[in-house]
């Protein structure tokens, strides 16, 4: 039985040691996000053994704006599922897809053709590669085989830009986190150039920008450390991630050019 106490002649009953409260994130309010682990509460969202795996906490704040229960929340390449355990604990329906599916409930599928219909979808967030850093799969069409450097990885991006804004309902939201790259001493914007390629060339409005401190990550070590500061370079602290809406009203864009999907099955 759970020890009492007394406080202001009422009856407290405190937590038993055994039997953790259920946790719920902090609501953010600044452009700075920085949470000390992957996941939160009672049940694990995601995996966090996963390379690269999502942290819940952003998922949540995401959706806690964005959404209400029972809307539609779309993760085209959702790695070991965060989104969807975070999506269903909250009472969102949720839809994830990816290439290499890591948990039972995503589907298979290319990011580049999301089957589902024009407006359909009141939020959408993806964490995607940001050049070929990590091996997700061993997929032939899979992006992240694309080096960050080479024009043909926004092009791919780009593609699936597009189908994102496709099935979002007009003034609904997407959330893209994406991080910078530096190997071989040279560094890379990544995140500045999948931001402008939403903005001037899908059309997506802005919303806001954040930035997310980067914990966990297998560069954070002592050797890491040392090697930057021997070697004069700096460590990724940080992934942006990118808030932008579809417009409401008319689509504006040009659409003379037609995207040519790949073959995937």
């Amino acid at each position: 039985m759970p020890k009492e106490a007394i406080n202001n002649k009422k009856v407290v009953p405190l937590i038993a040691a055994n039997q953790p409260e259920e946790e719920k994130p902090p609501f953010e309010t600044t452009t700075l996000w920085d949470f000390p682990r992957q996941s939160y509460g009672k049940k694990p969202k995601g995996n966090n053994k996963f390379q690269g795996v999502t942290p819940a906490f952003i998922v949540w704040n995401m959706i806690q704006r964005y959404t209400k229960p029972g809307d539609l929340v779309v993760d085209p390449m959702c790695g070991s599922g965060t989104t969807i355990d975070v999506c269903e604990e909250e009472g969102r329906k949720v839809i994830g897809y990816d290439i290499n599916p890591q948990h039972p409930k995503i589907k298979k599928n290319d990011s580049r053709k999301i089957r589902l219909a024009d407006n359909s979808v009141d939020m959408v967030f993806i964490d995607s590669p940001y050049g070929d850093n990590v091996s997700y799969s061993d997929e032939a069409a899979d992006i992240g085989k694309i080096s960050a450097e080479d024009p043909k990885f926004y092009e791919e991006m780009e593609k699936v830009a597009q189908e994102i804004y496709r099935i979002l309902k007009p003034g609904k939201v997407l959330g893209w986190l994406i991080g910078d790259q530096w190997v071989k001493r040279k560094f890379t914007p990544v995140g500045f150039k999948i931001y402008q390629m939403l903005i001037d060339n899908v059309k997506f409005e802005p919303i806001d920008l954040i930035c997310v401190t980067r914990r966990n990550q297998s560069s954070n070590t002592r050797i890491w450390h040392y090697r930057a500061q021997k070697f004069n370079f700096f460590l990724r602290g940080f992934k942006y991630l990118i808030l932008a809406k579809k417009p409401e009203g008319n689509d504006n864009r040009n659409t003379a050019t037609k995207v040519k999907w790949q073959k995937y099955k």
